[in-house]
């Protein structure tokens, strides 16, 4: 089996994180049994699932001795207010690099970021991994040891993150004594899906990975997740290419576009929090859980199937879309 070990790792990680049953939203759909891993419970400031990909690239940034961890977003990134919890307690410095311009109001996770002493910069429309690249050239004319991270921590040090925690799901299934037909959750920069996915082929698992996209159209996503997983691959020995086909990807549920609510998610909001006590953010969470019921009503996912929707965290963006609730 593979031993990830060989690859410098920070433990900062709250692990393993829970597999819980939902009861009353499965019965609530009348279709299979739903169940949700905790993922918005990794740790640090909030949790989410790029803290597992942070303990990769925070062991690779410690390697090279870095001071400060650069990293970009949107304005409520979650994996920006991830960064700058891990660069905190690390003892390190933090510069977010977020698109567009400040807000007017400070609420969410912008109020989180600077709390957790982080350096925003607004890039306005300019492309944010050229201005990450500019800071990191004006920090080591200083004599600083800048860490650049990618968007989502989506490279293949990060996607190791999903690797290991494949073989975390694949043995709290052995221990729990349950067999998931699917897992179902929200994908965005690849990283975790790539890692889900090669972690499957290399821990065992034989069920479906569903990724329900937030922002991009399948057909161009795959063009991103085949390469990631491939390298992350080549870097395990896996000894395979993976191709577009060996992801599956829906892209019916980009509503009005990222970061945009709709009914879907609002619905899906109210369902998960009404029904089992859950928490959904309006971006990820909420869109792919809007996504898995709607594959549960149109039978895609039948009674009699165990399916798991993997929480990848978000929470702290439901503060930031409080003035456009109404349910």
């Amino acid at each position: 089996m593979t031993d990830l070990s060989r690859f410098p790792r920070a433990s900062i990680a709250f692990l393993p994180t829970p597999i819980q049953p939902l009861p009353r939203l499965s019965a609530r759909l009348g279709g299979p049994a739903l169940w949700t891993k905790r993922d918005d419970q990794t740790g640090p400031a909030f949790g989410g699932n790029k803290i597992r990909k942070l303990e990769f690239l925070l062991g690779a940034a410690q390697v090279h001795e870095a001071d400060t961890l650069i990293t970009t977003g949107a304005p409520q990134s979650n994996h920006a207010r991830q960064t700058a919890a891990v660069a905190a307690q690390a003892g390190l410095k933090s510069v977010l690099v977020l698109r567009g311009e400040a807000p007017s109001h400070v609420t969410g996770n912008i109020l989180l970021d600077r709390l957790l002493g982080a350096d925003i910069v607004w890039a306005g429309a300019r492309d944010t991994a050229e201005v990450m690249n500019e800071l990191a050239d004006a920090l080591r004319a200083r004599g600083q040891r800048p860490f650049v991270i990618p968007l989502g921590g989506s490279n293949s040090t990060g996607a190791l993150g999903y690797v290991a925690a494949m073989r975390e799901f694949v043995d709290q299934c052995r221990e729990m004594n349950v067999r998931f037909d699917a897992v179902v959750f929200p994908t965005s920069s690849g990283g975790t899906q790539a890692g889900m996915v090669v972690g499957a082929r290399l821990f065992g698992y034989e069920g479906r990975i569903t990724g329900i996209s937030v922002d991009q159209r399948a057909d161009v996503f795959k063009q991103t997740l085949a390469p990631l997983a491939s390298g992350v691959a080549a870097r395990l020995g896996l000894g395979a290419t993976l191709g577009e086909s060996d992801f599956d990807v829906r892209d019916d549920y980009l509503g009005a576009g990222y970061a945009v609510m709709g009914e879907p998610e609002r619905e899906a909001i109210a369902l998960a929090a009404q029904s089992d006590g859950l928490l959904v953010d309006p971006v990820y969470t909420g869109r792919a859980l809007a996504g898995l019921i709607d594959l549960v009503r149109t039978g895609e996912f039948e009674p009699g199937q165990d399916v798991l929707f993997w929480h990848t965290g978000g929470t702290p963006a439901l503060f930031a879309y409080a003035g456009e609730w109404s349910g």
